[in-house]
């Protein structure tokens, strides 16, 4: 067995079940690409994917240098091309919250962000913009 089960639901719905927990993420085709978008769309996720682990990633971090980041939030933006359809642009802001840093704690941080593993493994096609607010 897998790391994780995906089922077609039909009508361009999907679930995803994460074996070890049981957590289920559903997906739903974009209203612009003939779904009903009622739920995160699969290239949604890729933009949740490079969020969540420039979060964990500068969090682990954070954790090592005993800096405390809860609350910090990151805004995501997704823009699409056509013909192929596919993900052009990713657009990452960061609310940084918590302790005070220093420039060298936040050039740091940037560094680590700009190169979790998702941010690499992405194609080099795809632009992603990261702006930090502190």
């Amino acid at each position: 067995m897998g790391n994780f089960n995906v089922i077609y639901l039909g009508q361009l719905r999907c679930e995803a079940t994460h074996n070890a927990s049981g957590t289920k993420i559903l997906t739903d085709a974009p209203v612009d690409n003939h779904g009903r978008g009622e739920a995160f769309s699969p290239t949604d996720l890729v933009c949740t994917a490079l969020a969540t682990c420039v979060i964990t990633t500068i969090g682990i971090w954070a954790g090592k240098e005993n800096i405390e980041l809860n609350g910090t939030t990151i805004d995501v933006s997704k823009t699409m091309q056509g013909s192929p359809r596919k993900i052009a642009r990713i657009d990452l802001i960061l609310n940084v919250t918590g302790s005070l840093l220093t420039e060298n704690q936040k050039s740091k941080l940037e560094e680590i962000a700009h190169h979790c593993p998702v941010a690499i493994s992405l194609h080099p096609d795809i632009v992603q913009n990261m702006e930090f607010n502190y």
